[in-house]
């Protein structure tokens, strides 16, 4: 929770933060709805495509919570689409690193033709927002 407060402190906003807070606990359908509250708004901004990536993401999870794992190989599909499109640290945030995540997590789909959940079988997934450096 203290890095929390530090990005709020350097004016992060509330529901991002919240976001990788939630997604992180695993609760993917919560970090969904709170970032698709701050996407809504603003959706064909600059950054429009990019909460739409992320939102797809943990949707994408939300999908393997529910052992649909077809919806979720689509999802993943979608969010890599979205965020490709910005360059690898946006928003304080290494997308390399997450676009690594889709790609595992979509192989492994793949590889196992849609026959098992990778959920509980590949460790929990990660995502972090980076600190500002002085």
């Amino acid at each position: 929770m203290e890095l929390a407060r530090q990005f709020a402190a350097e004016g992060v906003d509330a529901r991002y933060i919240g976001y990788f807070v939630l997604f992180n606990r695993q609760q993917f359908y919560e970090a969904h709805d709170l970032l698709e509250d701050l996407w809504l708004p603003d959706r064909h901004g600059p950054n429009g495509s990019f909460y739409k990536g992320l939102i797809q993401l943990a949707g994408a999870f939300v999908h393997l919570q529910k052992n649909r794992l077809r919806p979720s190989a689509a999802l993943f599909k979608l969010a890599r689409t979205n965020l490709e499109k910005y360059p690898p640290m946006h928003e304080r945030l290494f997308l390399e690193a997450v676009l690594k995540l889709i790609a595992g997590w979509l192989q492994f789909l793949e590889s196992t033709q849609f026959t098992q959940n990778p959920l509980g079988v590949r460790p929990d997934p990660q995502i972090h927002l980076i600190l500002a450096t002085a």
